[in-house]
């Protein structure tokens, strides 16, 4: 049937597509002054703080693999051992690829909405905040006063998660450079506190580097030492695996939502999705059971099984929020893995930073006037989100407790609850009854990520605090 048609059109009365159009176009055309424009000419697309390359290239499937794949590894990764010590190590090797199809399934609701969105607006190209918005502007009437609300609540939560994501960051850095210094420089007396402070100054020099075009040697880069660094773990875990008998197969119930908290934290890559499936040479091989989608996260969800089964097999409870954090502190290999996965976060914090300043400084860049104000102004807005997180890292300075948190309260929200809520609105009143048993199910699962994970967690912190005056095991080289 032609795309004109009825059946690409959504069955509303009064649906107003010409003026979600102009809203579009009126909050996409922003003045950029002459002096502006070269600074912000940047060869690449970001989302979710990943880089993508050149944004006037189209890439071939297997480039999209690969950048699906980058788009969801991190930190995430590296501490699903430690998410596996608050589940049991079958239990969370079982519930592992039941909470990847979800996050996968919802990721593929996204992708929907965005294609029929796009059709019935004749555009092309529309962003994670944008399919929201312009679901609720040519959804059911009663609900389209509340679009803006709807982009104002998915700007909030990207900033929010990409803000965690760099506080995890922080104290990832800072807790792999003080086991490397603490063995090769001991009695030092310097605590992870010390380390943050001497990781300021780098960091905001990173962090003023506001065009994406100098920061893509820099992704390049700790894309290498990250793949470096997971396989020399891997390697580690490998040596010496004790019994799984060992192992506990279920720890408890208190503990399992900090387990679903850190898995969804794992999943970082829904706003990753439509930026890629829009750069791809087919875009039809994104989506369908053996595409680009399914195949990258399958592997994902692999590697996350892997790493999270043999690094909890071999290190059991004594298992760190960061598995590197763990490995031999005396092997010299061992350290050169912590100092590459540090680098490797270094240089992509600010990516992770791009996207909270990209959403908020558009607002404040109107309060001033000359391009030397604007640019003095963007600087130290930068600094000051850098600082921010700074303050979150320096108050939770334990990665595994920070990832659960992040992930139950801002993940789950971007990665589980919005989906289906967009894919409702975006096609009622032609959801069949399954559909809307599907999408109800989906979103209850994630608010009780959301609610049961967030308390956990903060309950979990607030214990973590509470025996900070205990003795610690002594740190050994």
């Amino acid at each position: 049937m032609p795309r004109g048609t009825t059946e690409h059109q959504p069955l509303l009365t009064e649906p107003d597509p010409e003026l979600a159009r102009s809203q579009m176009s009126r909050d996409r055309e922003e003045p950029v002054s002459e002096g502006e424009e070269d600074e912000h000419d940047e060869s690449g697309l970001t989302a979710s703080g990943h880089h993508i390359d050149d944004a006037h290239q189209q890439t071939t499937n297997c480039e999209t693999l690969i950048h699906l794949i980058k788009g969801n590894i991190g930190t995430g990764i590296l501490a699903m051992p430690d998410g596996l010590k608050n589940s049991g190590l079958y239990t969370g090797t079982a519930l592992l690829p039941v909470i990847a199809v979800i996050c996968i399934h919802c990721m593929h609701m996204l992708v929907r909405c965005a294609h029929e969105l796009k059709e019935r607006l004749g555009v092309s190209g529309l962003d994670y905040a944008e399919v929201g918005y312009h679901a609720f502007t040519t959804g059911p009437a009663p609900l389209r006063r509340l679009a803006p609300v709807a982009r104002a609540v998915l700007n909030s939560f990207l900033t929010i998660t990409q803000l965690g994501f760099c506080c995890v960051y922080v104290v990832f850095i800072a807790a792999n450079v003080k086991q490397v210094v603490d063995c090769k420089l001991p009695g030092n007396d310097i605590d992870i506190h010390g380390y943050m402070a001497i990781l300021l100054i780098p960091l905001l020099a990173i962090s003023m580097i506001r065009s994406l075009k100098v920061l893509a040697p820099f992704s390049l880069i700790s894309n290498v030492f990250l793949g470096l660094g997971i396989a020399i773990t891997f390697h580690y875990l490998l040596q010496d695996i004790p019994s799984s008998y060992d192992r506990p197969e279920f720890k408890s119930w208190k503990q399992l939502p900090l387990f679903v908290g850190t898995s969804i934290y794992a999943f970082e890559g829904i706003g990753v999705v439509l930026p890629l499936e829009r750069k791809m040479t087919t875009p039809e091989d994104f989506r369908g059971c053996n595409g680009v989608l399914n195949t990258a996260m399958i592997l994902v969800t692999c590697g996350y099984i892997a790493v999270g089964f043999f690094g909890y097999l071999k290190y059991g409870d004594a298992v760190h929020g960061s598995v590197t954090l763990n490995l031999p502190p005396s092997d010299n290999l061992a350290q050169l893995v912590k100092i590459l996965m540090a680098v490797a976060i270094y240089l992509t914090y600010s990516l992770m930073l791009y996207v909270p300043s990209e959403i908020m400084w558009p607002h404040l860049r109107t309060r001033f006037h000359s391009n030397r104000a604007k640019r003095v102004g963007e600087y130290a807005f930068r600094a000051f989100l850098v600082l921010i997180t700074f303050i979150l890292a320096a108050a939770i300075p334990n990665i595994g407790l920070f990832i659960s948190l992040v992930g139950a309260m801002s993940s789950s929200t971007l990665a589980i609850i919005f989906p289906p809520i967009i894919e409702l609105v975006t096609f009622w009143p032609r959801v069949s009854k399954l559909t809307i048993i599907k999408c109800f199910t989906i979103m209850i699962f994630g608010t009780l990520c959301f609610v049961i994970g967030s308390y956990a967690s903060i309950m979990a912190i607030v214990e973590y605090f509470q025996s900070a005056d205990e003795p610690k095991p002594e740190f050994i080289c």
